[in-house]
């Protein structure tokens, strides 16, 4: 299992943030738990607790610098510094692109695509400063590669915030801290809840249309976390710019 790690996980109030932190804490790890919802992160916190792990469950709003400060003081006060980041809170609201508010189409880029990069801002700067090694993890989407209309907001947030990651690799070569990617596929881990299902009942034979859509097979939260494992325990030696999970097409 190697060395014991201290980890923040963004979103992780439930769906894939819950399942990444739950196999941390099966590592060992502890692991620091941010997202708006508090009673939820309570949640989390004993499921990682139960896996083995040691959990910190406070609230975090990724779009405000201030809730941002306050959670990372909160992190130091209970397991010291982390060398583990996942950013992997979002949000998406399926709407064209020219009905959608000004306030959506807004909360979706700080959410989805600021708020990691204020984050990230915030720990590399701790990493640099003491010349420590340090794994990121921005958690994308399979649209960035396959655009799904109606979404086009949520797409370019995430299409930016690769952007972002490969950048960021760049400015952090020669040092020990290792940005990646993890694009997921369709994955069933509760993100769509709040969408109106009529809606996404009539999107589904549209996006077929354009190819988008070849099969209704999808991936649960575990799946998606297992991967996630895999790129911050990589050897030191090596990095994992970019890897993309998919379900299987049914067999016949």
């Amino acid at each position: 299992m190697g060395e014991p790690r201290v980890a923040i996980v963004t979103g992780a109030s439930g769906g894939i943030g819950r399942a990444i932190a739950v196999a941390f804490g099966g590592r060992g790890w502890s692991v620091a738990l941010g997202a708006r919802r508090a009673s939820e992160l309570d949640e989390t916190a004993q499921l990682v607790i139960d896996a083995g792990g040691n959990a910190c469950a406070h609230p975090l709003d990724v779009c405000s610098s201030a809730s941002i400060d306050a959670f990372l003081a909160a992190v130091d006060g209970a397991f010291g510094p982390a060398s583990i980041l996942v950013n992997n809170a979002g949000i998406a609201w399926i709407g064209s692109a020219h009905e959608m508010s000004d306030d959506d189409h807004r909360h979706i880029v700080e959410t989805n695509l600021l708020g990691p990069i204020l984050l990230s801002k915030r720990v590399i700067e701790r990493w640099r400063e003491r010349a420590e090694p340090g794994d990121i993890v921005f958690v994308s989407s399979d649209t960035t590669a396959h655009p799904r209309p109606y979404l086009a907001t949520y797409g370019a947030s995430k299409a930016g915030l690769e952007a972002f990651a490969t950048t960021l690799a760049l400015e952090c070569e020669g040092t020990a801290i290792r940005p990646a990617v993890v694009r997921v596929g369709p994955t069933l881990s509760g993100f769509a809840d709040d969408w109106n299902l009529e809606v996404f009942e009539e999107l589904m034979p549209y996006w077929q249309r354009f190819g988008i859509q070849r099969h209704f097979n999808t991936m649960v939260p575990e799946d998606v976390a297992r991967t996630v494992v895999q790129v911050v325990t990589a050897p030191p030696h090596m990095r994992v710019p970019l890897v993309e999970v998919q379900p299987r097409a049914p067999t016949t």
